[in-house]
């Protein structure tokens, strides 16, 4: 019996070893190719994602791609992250290339995770489905259609301060900012307008957003878990909705051009077939995360920016004062009160600037190619980063300096400012979060002054930049 179990231990003891050394062979292997970019792929399995995620959530997410770049080079480095060997692209003529080379050289791409929180009822990848759904988006984000936006945005940005902010001495802001960008994409998307029940999705939809790129870790209380419970619940919530909207349809009481929801009902694809509900749910669900998050993001570090500097805050207000005073009581703010927004634009770009709300985003090479002279394997994984030429100092003089101006004229240098990336995965909703943000600025300066009550709040970037309070501010609201 001794022997048996002596027998058992070596066989365990042997497969471990043996694990071990082809988990080992294979990590190495992904890297034997000749000529590759410099840099470390870290541990078996994780490689450096612990880091490139750690450096996120202790709020300089910058640190993870500059060490690298001053360790190995300024251009390209290489690494693992999410269990892929991948390449980091940096600088400006690293943005040029993998915008320039979309669906030649590189197409998108997600971590498997992705597909586990947004998985598509059709069994097809989320990078098909946000081809499809890149199809489905331009009439409801052309130029005509933005314009006639404005009107409800602002209606709900009255609502929202009216019950969130007014007769209130403090306030958490990024709570409330996400609550006002929600509220509009579901106004805009599934004419959703009752504040209660907007409410119902707020808390699902940020673990949803907290888990996103999270470790794939499917254990009870990760954020990945957390992640796919909020997702399944949410698209259940979609598919009641987008029943009732069927019946409304068939009854005459909802219009097919009201919005997204609607088109996506009666639109058949080339071969004359519909989309089944899930499938709509499912493309609703990460409209509704594209539309939302990444906005509120911004509109918080707006608030943030303009209450450490009162000067820029003045020049804010008097900009957005004129266009109140300009008004007639009630009315709304239209297209030509947007254009006159330039001065806010630019202390909001500065703002995406320094805490941009889409941090990157990956590639995969579909093709062998040579990038500064070293090669990248076909298959290999591509990561492109904000902060690469956000902080850079030869993009932008003194980088952390907070300098509106820097947007004025032709603004910065070609694939040097990227908060919405670029080439043909540009931000489809860039005009709407532009509509969405200078519309929050509008309301919330023309009603308040505010002051930080936490001065040294540390910021968290998980996936997208956070205060790690909310941003608690006291409010100082205009004398009548």
């Amino acid at each position: 019996m001794e022997h048996f179990y002596i027998t058992l231990l070596l066989l365990f003891v042997s497969f471990v070893t043996l694990s071990l050394f082809v988990l080992f062979y294979r990590h190495k292997s992904n890297y034997s190719a000749p000529n590759l970019p410099p840099g470390k792929p870290g541990l078996p399995i994780i490689g450096e994602s612990l880091e490139f995620l750690s450096t996120g959530w202790k709020g300089h997410p910058e640190k993870f791609i500059f060490d690298r770049m001053v360790k190995y080079s300024s251009q390209v480095f290489k690494t693992n992250i999410f269990g892929e060997p991948a390449a980091v692209l940096c600088g400006a003529s690293g943005n040029k290339f993998l915008f320039s080379n979309e669906n030649k050289l590189v197409t998108a791409w997600w971590p498997s995770s992705v597909d586990k929180i947004f998985p598509s009822s059709l069994q097809t990848s989320s990078k098909e489905e946000s081809k499809k759904m890149r199809k489905l988006l331009p009439q409801f984000l052309k130029p005509e259609a933005l314009q006639s936006y404005i009107g409800i945005m602002d209606t709900i940005a009255n609502r929202h301060f009216a019950l969130g902010w007014e007769n209130k001495d403090q306030v958490l802001v990024f709570p409330l900012a996400k609550r006002y960008t929600f509220w509009l994409a579901s106004r805009l998307f599934l004419s959703i307008e009752d504040p209660e029940q907007v409410e119902k999705f707020e808390a699902p939809f940020h673990l949803l957003a907290s888990g996103i790129i999270s470790l794939p870790v499917d254990l009870p209380g990760t954020p990945f878990n957390r992640a796919i419970k909020a997702s399944n619940f949410i698209r259940k919530e979609l598919l009641k909705i987008i029943k009732q909207r069927k019946g409304d349809l068939a009854e005459g009481k909802a219009s097919p051009t009201q919005d997204i929801l609607s088109h996506m009902l009666l639109t058949s694809n080339e071969n004359g077939q519909f989309m089944n509900e899930m499938d709509i749910a499912d493309k609703i669900l990460g409209l509704l995360i594209g539309g939302h998050d990444t906005a509120s993001a911004a509109c918080t570090f707006i608030v943030k920016y303009l209450a450490e500097l009162p000067h820029m805050y003045e020049k804010v207000y008097n900009e957005q004062i004129e266009i109140a005073n300009s008004k007639a009581p009630g009315e709304l703010l239209n297209w030509d009160d947007i254009q006159k927004m330039k001065y806010s634009w630019n202390v909001a770009c500065e703002v995406m600037r320094l805490a941009p709300p889409l941090q990157g985003a990956f590639r995969e090479a579909i093709n062998d190619f040579i990038f500064n002279g070293f090669s990248i394997p076909k298959g290999w994984k591509l990561y492109w980063s904000a902060n690469s030429t956000h902080r850079n100092p030869e993009c932008f003089p003194e980088p952390d300096k907070f300098d509106p101006s820097r947007f004025e004229g032709n603004g910065p240098a070609p694939y040097t400012f990227v908060p919405f990336g670029g080439g043909p995965r540009m931000c489809p909703g860039k005009e709407y979060a532009r509509l969405e943000i200078l519309v929050f600025m509008h309301n919330l300066v023309k009603r308040f002054k505010w002051k930080k009550l936490l001065p040294d709040e540390n910021i968290i970037v998980d996936p997208m930049p956070m205060p790690a309070k909310g941003l608690p501010v006291l409010l100082y609201p205009h004398k009548a």
